[in-house]
This record gives C-alpha cells, sequence and structure tokens, in this order.
C-alpha cells in the first residue's frame, strides 16, 4: 500500500489507512491522497477504482453524518455546497466523466458509495445533486438504488440523451454511444433515460427539485425537465421546478441557493438535532423492499378500526394491486 495514491478496490476499503495524514486519521477518515483547502474547509483528493474523487468535510459534521454527492463538474457555482458545508454537510465527488450515466459508471458510483457509507460512516441516504449531463448518471443511479436516496437537486439536467448530446454535440453524442454499446438507431429506441425510469423514484417517495433556465437551447426544458416534471407526478412524486425567466443554459444554480439549500435541508436533516425523539418521516423503504424480495408482512394494531371492514381491508386490497408481484403475510 502506497501512502499518496492507493487504489481502493472491490470493497476492502475498511483496512486501509493512509500515513502521513494525522488529521484525517485523528477524525476517522482512511483517506489516502492529498489535503488540502476548498474555500476554507478540509478538502481530501485521492482515487478510487482509478478515478479521480473528492471528500471536503465540514468544520463539524451535523448528526447522522448527512452528505450531497455531486455529479459532473466540480466546484462550478458552488454556493449550494459551501452553504450545506455550513450546515455540517460534507460534499462528495467522483469523476465519471465520459460515460454519460452508463453501466460502468453505475458501478463505480456503487463502489464510492460503500466506501462512503460503510468506511467513512456517511448517511446511508445522500442528497444527489447534478449540473446538466450529471443528470443521466443522477438519475439512472438513483432509479436502480432509490432507497439510498434522500432527494435529488437537479440544474439544467440531460434527462433524455435523444435530447443531448445527439444532435448537439457529435463527438459527445458517439462517446456516448460507444460507452453504452448502443447503435445510433438502437439508442433512439433506448427506454433508460431518465425520463423513463422513474417509477421505482416515485414508489420510494424521493423528492425532486429542478432548476432550470427557461430559454435552454443546449438542454431544451420541453425535452428534458418538463417530460420528466409531467411524468413523475403522473406516478404520484414530488417534484419543484424554479425556472429562471431570460436565462439559458448558464448560469447554472441561484445566486441565493436558499431555495435550493431549504429543499436539501427538508430531506435529510436528522429531525433528533433539537427534540428527544426523532422522526421516522415515511415507509417508502417498504416499497423497495416489496419490489426487491418480493414479499413483506404487514401488522394492524388498534381496535375497531382492524375489526371493521373498512381501512384495513382497503390498504390490503390496495398493497396486492400496488405490488402484483409480493407476497403479503397480513397480521390482524
Amino acid at each position: 500500500m502506497t501512502t499518496a495514491a492507493t487504489v481502493y478496490r472491490n470493497g476492502a476499503l475498511a483496512a486501509l489507512l493512509c500515513a502521513g495524514l494525522p488529521a484525517c486519521r485523528a477524525q476517522g477518515f482512511p483517506l489516502p491522497g492529498g489535503v488540502s483547502s476548498w474555500h476554507g474547509f478540509e478538502r481530501h483528493d485521492f482515487e478510487l477504482e482509478g478515478r479521480q474523487a473528492i471528500l471536503v468535510r465540514p468544520r463539524q459534521a451535523a448528526p447522522g453524518k448527512p452528505w450531497i454527492w455531486r455529479a459532473r463538474f466540480w466546484g462550478h457555482e458552488p454556493q449550494t455546497d459551501l452553504a450545506l458545508l455550513e450546515e455540517g454537510f460534507h460534499v462528495a465527488y467522483m469523476d465519471v466523466a465520459g460515460l454519460y450515466g452508463a453501466p460502468r459508471a453505475l458501478e463505480l458510483w456503487d463502489r464510492f458509495h460503500a466506501f462512503a457509507t460503510q468506511t467513512l460512516g456517511l448517511h446511508p441516504k445522500p442528497a444527489l445533486e447534478c449540473m446538466s449531463r450529471g443528470g443521466l448518471i443522477a438519475y439512472r443511479w438513483a432509479s436502480r438504488n432509490p432507497e439510498r436516496v434522500a432527494c435529488i437537486y437537479a440544474d439544467a439536467p440531460v434527462c433524455d440523451f435523444r435530447s443531448w448530446p445527439r444532435g448537439k454535440s457529435p463527438g459527445d453524442w458517439q462517446a456516448c454511444l460507444d460507452a453504452y454499446g448502443l447503435s445510433a438507431a438502437e439508442a433512439l429506441e433506448y427506454a433508460g433515460n431518465p425520463i423513463d425510469a422513474l417509477a421505482p423514484l416515485a414508489e420510494c417517495g424521493v423528492p425532486l427539485l429542478h432548476v432550470c433556465g427557461a430559454d435552454d437551447t443546449v438542454v431544451p426544458v420541453a425535452d428534458n425537465t418538463a417530460v420528466l416534471e409531467q411524468r413523475y407526478r403522473e406516478l404520484g412524486g414530488t417534484i419543484d421546478v424554479i425556472l429562471k425567466p431570460g436565462i439559458g443554459h448558464h448560469p447554472h444554480s441561484l445566486p441565493d441557493p436558499t431555495p435550493i439549500v431549504r429543499f436539501v435541508l427538508r430531506h435529510t436533516r436528522e429531525a433528533g438535532r433539537h427534540r428527544a425523539y426523532r422522526l421516522r418521516g415515511n415507509l417508502a423503504g417498504c416499497g423497495a423492499r416489496f419490489r426487491q424480495e418480493g414479499r413483506g408482512r404487514i401488522v394492524f394494531l388498534g381496535g375497531s378500526i382492524t375489526q371493521m371492514e373498512g381501512y384495513r381491508p382497503r390498504v390490503m386490497r390496495m398493497l396486492e394491486e400496488r405490488f402484483p408481484r409480493t407476497r403479503f403475510d397480513f397480521v390482524n
């Protein structure tokens, strides 16, 4: 094991500890690589699966060690990241450039999530932050791992690679086809874009926030966010959209990131910080478990409400209709 450029592989992470980083070790972060300052916060640069990775630490971590995971364009319009660092969030990044959310990118993000949560002890459900083409990896990974996502903040995101890079950037379009192993004709029929993979997110109740320039011609709202918004609402999902009049693809974010920060805090912050109890939140994780394991146990507690032919049988029917492939054990 080297002291400056160790590569983590195949989940063998917990035992690795770098030399020469006393501040890192003292805080319980077994990170190799360099340590520097980023806007006054401690930044760690390291390599994971042969890809650049970055973790910026808050001065004091908030309860539960929440974090925001940026997809693409590290450091661009950082106002949201900086505000969340002040709130005790970690900010993380893994470079998957040139993969356009293809299966290899999903595998790399799986590795990073395992590293961040199992080795560093960060919260199992980060907030995702994606700008422009970062929407492809963020949404495709979230759709495959909805139970691991607290919320998604998407900024002028690409939600369909047939909108961008197709017809906009020939070099990127060919690279995208190569990454997915598709021909141009196959790509036109591809059904795995973010706009096509929203059902798991809706079932798990993942809230979304999009910030877009109303006059964006690079990643047009009509072909991306508007389609995703309509489909997500039809699936019962929650999404807010902030349109910036007269703005194109740039600048990203908002000069005052308060609406974005409030959105992230609302869906991530530990309720126990100022209370003697912690709210569970919702039952969104049950949907993921029902879908993945094909079974579930539902227990009804109460008096007349469980005995009458009212809510109990209606809930049973609703669950059986919504999850037809799940075998339920109902306990009254």
